[in-house]
């Protein structure tokens, strides 16, 4: 890309990609519906309300955990726009749209940031829509896509046609690579994609961690097993090594109700309910 000003819409639609028929996997429980059952949405079904009752017996702190992962998702969003300038972003890992969205918090910020969100449920594709109404300064695009294959997400032309990848990117996986449990191929998918990133991007993670309440975690682990999704606990020193040769900022890799927290909140939560580390850096 080599205009950002080129007088095309603001939005990318995802109905190309959706073509005529979604098989919305409703017979297995899925993360992100998962996700969205637990914070009180509509988008999900008989499996993962199953999975979710399931874990909320054997650990009833998920829905404490849930929503520290989006503040911090917003808190981060605000952050790299409000504090660092950033204003073209790479979400991977969207899930359902649930208002505010990555880019309403940005272009908040900012109006004129550029938001490509990824995600590999198909139900996020249907509803997709939502994730489109940018500000008529931004842009925002959406690309069906697994992590795991981090070339179809680089070379997708609603990402080469959104963000200019000469500038400084903010590239976001909350709570994703858990979703990967080989570590070697998790820390493979995110180096892959992050040294396409130019100098000065920054490189924002929420990392899965049983370090507080091993026993009940361990639970937690079978049960979504059980219901046949990925879930990969790793320790401090793990979340870490996603962050190798990058500048992390302050106060490092934290639990995520600790990483510049709400003043309001300090205090309050736990560390007990809180299953993930988080953390920003920047590419030198």
């Amino acid at each position: 890309m080599t205009d950002l000003d080129d007088g095309r819409p603001e939005a990318t639609s995802p109905a190309d990609q959706a073509g005529t028929e979604v098989d919305l996997g409703t017979d297995r429980a899925h993360g992100a519906r998962i996700y969205d059952y637990i914070l009180g949405g509509k988008d999900n079904y008989e499996a993962d309300r199953a999975a979710a009752e399931a874990t909320l017996q054997v650990w009833p702190a998920l829905r404490i955990h849930m929503r520290a992962n989006r503040a911090f998702m917003h808190r981060v969003a605000r952050y790299l726009a409000a504090e660092k300038g950033i204003r073209q972003f790479l979400d991977i890992g969207t899930g359902i749209p649930t208002s505010p969205n990555f880019h309403e918090v940005v272009q908040e910020v900012a109006p004129d940031s550029r938001v490509v969100y990824v995600d590999n449920d198909p139900i996020v594709l249907v509803h997709a829509e939502a994730l489109m109404t940018s500000t008529p300064e931004g842009r925002t695009a959406y690309i069906e896509a697994d992590m795991r294959e981090p070339e179809k997400i680089l070379s997708a032309p609603a990402l080469l046609d959104t963000l200019d990848l000469k500038r400084p990117i903010g590239l976001t996986l909350i709570a994703m690579v858990h979703f990967i449990e080989d570590d070697d191929e998790a820390y493979r998918v995110v180096k892959r994609i992050v040294d396409t990133l130019p100098s000065g991007s920054y490189f924002a993670a929420a990392i899965a961690t049983d370090d507080f309440a091993p026993e009940e975690l361990a639970r937690v682990q079978e049960v979504y097993h059980a219901h046949g999704e990925t879930l990969k606990f790793r320790t401090h020193e793990q979340a870490v090594k996603f962050f190798d040769g990058l500048e992390l900022e302050e106060p490092g890799v934290v639990q995520i109700h600790k990483w510049h927290p709400d003043p309001v909140e300090v205090g309050t939560v736990d560390d007990r309910d809180i299953a993930m580390y988080g953390g920003i850096a920047r590419k030198p």
